[in-house]
């Protein structure tokens, strides 16, 4: 498997979502995991396999795309209509590619976990960000 394929106009927050508003920090498509700059406070892509901790560590899922500067939906934990096809029962994880999300055999060695959430059905992913700080 790869990455998900994510439609961005598909992405929609569940009725538990919990979210947080921000300024994004560089150009992120809806459905893509982000973290929060310590320096900026500006939302940018997370990265499993970043040199700088802080990039490894995603704080939640982009719900809207947003230009460098515009403002950004950032859905922090509960079920999330991701725009992509999943397998249910399947645990989500930060990929190396820049925001990129896709299941565990896809995580390779060098790379940090970072579990983002399990699947809930095909469609819904329940986002609740585990990171233990270890690489593979």
């Amino acid at each position: 498997m790869a990455d998900l394929v994510i439609t961005a106009g598909l992405v929609v927050a569940g009725a538990d979502s919990s979210a947080v508003s921000g300024v994004a920090g560089e150009t992120i498509a809806a459905g893509k995991a982000v973290y929060q700059s310590s320096t900026t406070k500006k939302w940018m892509l997370a990265d499993s396999n970043s040199a700088t901790a802080e990039v490894r560590q995603a704080k939640g899922v982009a719900l809207n795309g947003a230009s460098l500067n515009q403002p950004i939906a950032v859905h922090k934990s509960g079920d999330i209509t991701i725009g992509a096809t999943l397998t249910a029962g399947t645990a989500y994880f930060l990929s190396d590619t820049p925001g990129g999300i896709c299941p565990l055999a896809d995580v390779g060695s060098g790379e940090y976990i970072c579990q983002l959430g399990l699947a809930k059905s095909t469609t819904v992913l329940d986002i609740d960000i585990q990171f233990p700080g270890v690489a593979l």
